[in-house]
């Protein structure tokens, strides 16, 4: 088995496509689609360099793997299943996230059965794409949907589990849980340490440049949030304690509402696309739209 990754410096995700070097048979996970907010516009440079790499190496993709339905970046899984004939995969908790957004954005045209996805996947299903064999396992916490998929002995995390030296995903969106989170992590931790971890995304320091492997050993190690040794109790208090200082993805409006119809686009209304942005969501407003706190000016 091997593991090509792509990294997207703008929304600092990692996607995959992990392939079969004899047989030819491969899964993308988690792929990128570009959105530019500052003038509403998508553009195809994330997908077209994992789509060059899977014509290049003459690679059959068998399915798109999405780890949850991402609210940092939009998925670029249509894309690549209109080129290579893939399936879209997610977990069957997805479900759950549809019918929570669907009401915040107002979205008539989105399902909540799962059905613009091509496969559902529970916790210990295996899939076979030709040679290669991918076991799901449900990792809850930054998501009630989140998966973990495991190929030849390695685990690709998503937004779970992320480099050994910066810690684990944030909980704080709509049925997350820093609980579950512990309780996932913990099923990924009694594998054996020199089991690879692939994770979503990487954010690193200064001081080194992107990584896209640690392993489940350095993790119990070093992870700075989430150690062996980390109490469950402990880990909560850190993790809520964190997520109130976070501000929301810059890209979570947009990611959220395409990416549980499975990344299609809004229907055409009047001509056009629309992607709703909800006001003041995060803080009250009066009816004017103004937020509601104290005055901090006077006339005099």
């Amino acid at each position: 088995m091997q593991v090509q990754p792509f990294f997207d410096p703008r929304t600092f995700t990692l996607s995959y496509v992990v392939f079969d070097e004899v047989t030819r048979d491969a899964v993308a996970i988690d792929p990128v689609l570009d959105y530019e907010p500052i003038g509403s516009y998508t553009h195809t440079e994330s997908i077209d360099r994992l789509s060059a790499f899977v014509t290049s190496e003459k690679l059959r993709l068998h399915f798109v793997l999405e780890t949850h339905a991402h609210a940092d970046h939009l998925t670029g899984a249509q894309l690549l299943r209109r080129r290579f004939d893939a399936r879209v995969v997610i977990g069957t908790a997805i479900k759950e996230v549809q019918a929570t957004f669907k009401d915040v954005f107002s979205l008539a045209h989105v399902a909540t059965d799962g059905s613009q996805f091509d496969g559902l996947v529970t916790d210990g299903q295996t899939l076979q794409a030709g040679s290669l064999t991918i076991r799901a396992l449900a990792t809850p916490g930054h998501t009630p949907a989140c998966v973990t998929y495991e190929i030849g002995g390695a685990l690709f995390t998503g937004d779970l589990l992320f480099m050994d030296d910066y810690g684990t995903g944030r909980c704080d969106f709509p049925k997350g849980s820093a609980a579950q989170m512990y309780e996932s992590i913990q099923k990924l931790y009694a594998y054996p340490d020199a089991t690879k971890v692939h994770p979503g995304h990487d954010y690193p320091p200064a001081s080194r440049a992107w990584k896209f492997e640690t392993t489940i050993g350095a993790s119990k190690a070093n992870n700075p949030q989430l150690r062996g040794i980390t109490s469950k109790a402990e880990f909560v208090a850190m993790r809520e304690a964190r997520d109130k200082t976070l501000a929301a993805p810059k890209l979570l409006f947009p990611s959220v509402q395409v990416n549980i119809d499975a990344g299609r686009m809004p229907p055409v209304t009047h001509g056009k696309r629309y992607l709703v942005t909800p006001i003041n969501l995060f803080r009250p407003a009066d009816e004017l739209g103004e937020p509601l706190a104290p005055a901090t000016k006077t006339m005099t």
